[in-house]
């Protein structure tokens, strides 16, 4: 497994509303939507995602962080053979992903990126 390095962090709160508006609105975090997240995303400049979700939504931890990693099937087979509880392999418009426990108990994330595509009908950048 070769980690690229972080690119997301999420928080949970029961004040989601309220954290979304001052992230937008303090910090002067633009919004961002991705297609299949049910999420207020925040795309930072170097690329990474800030995630702000209700309770339900991030499971049973307050906080989750994501790590890039080049290969997310070899990935996935290296933390289950190292006995770490291992989620199924999920993905959204942009990323396939999937989380995970480590010895602290907490939940982690890792996230491969899926390679871009340019379509020449209109010069759009896809994923």
């Amino acid at each position: 497994m070769r980690i690229l390095g972080l690119v997301f962090a999420g928080s949970s709160t029961s004040n989601r509303q309220e954290m979304t508006d001052f992230l937008h609105n303090t910090l002067s975090l633009e919004p961002t939507q991705v297609e299949g997240v049910e999420a207020d995303l925040f795309a930072l400049p170097d690329g990474s995602t800030f995630a702000v979700a209700s309770p339900a939504g991030m499971g049973d931890t307050p906080r989750s962080i994501g790590f890039l990693v080049d290969n997310l099937t070899e990935a996935a087979e290296t933390l289950r053979a190292s006995g770490a509880t291992v989620g199924p392999i999920a993905e959204n418009a942009q990323e396939r992903y999937l989380h995970f426990r480590a010895p602290d108990a907490q939940l982690y994330e890792l996230v491969e990126r899926k390679p871009l595509h340019l379509t020449s009908a209109d010069s759009k950048i896809t994923r």
